[in-house]
């Protein structure tokens, strides 16, 4: 290993420390620069959701956030590959926005058991049932679900997206937990769907209860695909983006986040004077992707994304009515 790439995974190593041991590091760091050298010859940029580890988030990551922050900036991206560090319906997404780019997932597996509650059929189902009624698509889907979808979503824009259609009825899925969230917010009347996030779903109330029993001064930030009651337990609620902010202006003494593991940890190395109480759970679609498999990724470049012609055309133009609010 040359001089100037250790010096570069040195000064990395200072933002994660905290979290990968010193004697763990060297073999990070050795797959750390393979990396970001593989990245520079195959002009590559690596999209890292916010629920990845600390090693990935921080040290060879271009762009990290929510699913409509890697949304929104795939769509502005010159490189001529992608690696989604992420699962399968972002990478997905990434390639809707950019057809002509080659997009890599660096393991098929990586799926998401929200995403996997629903399919296209499903969505025909729905239609058939509620004529005329416009379906709202949460990103967490297929693209052959967004297809059969008039509009993307996310938790952030969810609100948004439903009221701007004009409709006094829609059609939100498939996590039904967003969709009472967002019920709650809205005179529109909200049809669910009962897919659920495997993560967000085992947070319950007594948690949130005894967390603050233990302590008092605790801002307990949720994730909206919670349930609507362990919401209304909270003192925050939105997007992985918004709870990221909100910390960073109101700079709470102890904070506990409910939503996946990682999160906690990317956010802390921002924030060392704010205490992270940790009641997270882990999502192990996100803990398939490693270091060893992005360099993978970007060694065989494997896995392609490829999505069917038709299906990629209708679902792109829902994402794009998204992007376009």
């Amino acid at each position: 290993m040359n001089t100037a790439p250790q010096r570069q995974t040195d000064r990395l190593y200072e933002r994660v420390r905290p979290f990968i041991p010193a004697l763990e590091w060297p073999v990070f760091a050795t797959e750390i620069d393979a990396i970001l050298e593989l990245k520079r010859a195959r002009d590559a940029v690596i999209l890292a959701h916010n629920y990845q580890t600390p090693e990935i988030y921080h040290c060879i990551a271009d762009i990290v956030g929510d699913s409509l922050q890697l949304a929104r900036e795939a769509a502005r991206l010159d490189a001529r590959v992608i690696v989604m560090a992420g699962v399968y319906f972002m990478a997905e997404t990434a390639k809707l926005i950019n057809p002509d780019k080659l997009v890599l997932i660096p393991d098929r597996e990586a799926g998401c058991s929200l995403a996997e509650s629903i399919t296209a059929e499903d969505v025909r189902d729905l239609r058939r049932q509620y004529p005329g009624i416009p379906v709202v698509t949460y990103v967490n889907t297929s693209a052959a679900v967004k297809a059969e979808s008039d509009i993307c979503c996310t938790s952030s824009n969810a609100r948004e997206v439903v009221e701007s259609l004009g409709s006094r009825k829609v059609i939100l899925i498939p996590d039904h937990y967003l969709a009472l969230n967002v019920a709650r917010e809205t005179s529109v009347e909200i049809i669910p769907w009962m897919g659920r996030c495997m993560v967000h779903e085992r947070f319950g109330v007594e948690e949130v209860r005894e967390l603050r029993r233990a302590h008092p001064d605790l801002a307990v930030l949720v994730h909206p695909e919670c349930q609507p009651e362990v919401v209304e337990e909270a003192d925050f609620s939105g997007s992985t983006t918004a709870l990221a902010r909100y910390i960073g202006e109101r700079h709470p003494t102890q904070v506990a986040l409910l939503t996946e593991c990682s999160m906690s940890d990317n956010i802390a190395v921002e924030h060392p004077e704010v205490q992270f109480i940790r009641p997270c759970n882990l999502c192990p679609h996100m803990k398939r992707i490693t270091l060893a498999k992005i360099r993978e990724s970007l060694t065989s470049l494997c896995y392609p994304v490829e999505i069917d012609g038709g299906i990629a055309d209708r679902a792109r133009a829902a994402v794009e009515r998204m992007l376009t609010l």
